[in-house]
């Protein structure tokens, strides 16, 4: 199954939400994995659609996690580095019984499975996976800062957050 938008909507001249088959997604099973960890995704090279249904169906296949929600995808500017093409972006809710680091070590390998490069800040890329929230924790480490820095500034993260645990 290859996965299109079914349906968009207009926030504005430079922001479209997109409601797919798996964006959004609701678990209806109750996981008893004892961490939430909740990952912003992001991408502006190639196919980003696609690329997103694979990594949804990696991480449905990853034992270590469990999917719990995923939110409409938004269509949105870039920021930072201005010239390039604007991002899709979206929020996967998961539980697992990894650590806050754990999880960002696989999640940085995901990123060089679907051919993530590290050019310059804000550069293009095919996926960007970020970790947003990993429980209530606040850590903040050379390689880790939670919750994500700068997260409350990104409409990237806070319009599709505004579609969590909503039916």
């Amino acid at each position: 199954m290859y996965m299109r938008w079914q349906m968009k909507k207009k926030i504005d001249d430079n922001l479209i939400l997109y409601f797919t088959n798996i964006f959004p997604y609701k678990n209806l099973n109750i996981s008893k994995k004892s961490n939430t960890v909740t990952i912003g995704i992001g991408g502006n090279i190639g196919d980003v659609f696609k690329r997103f249904k694979q990594l949804f169906l990696v991480l449905k296949k990853d034992s270590r996690f469990t999917i719990v929600q995923t939110t409409p995808l938004l269509l949105n500017p870039p920021f930072g580095y201005l010239e390039q093409n604007d991002f899709l972006n979206g929020i996967v809710v998961l539980k697992t019984d990894l650590s806050a680091f754990h999880c960002l070590k696989i999640f940085q390998r995901y990123e060089k499975r679907f051919q993530r490069e590290r050019s310059f800040k804000d550069a293009p890329r095919t996926l960007d996976i970020d970790i947003i929230f990993f429980n209530k924790l606040k850590i903040k480490t050379d390689i880790l800062i939670l919750p994500h820095h700068g997260y409350k500034n990104r409409n990237s993260v806070l319009i599709p957050l505004k579609y969590i645990n909503k039916s």
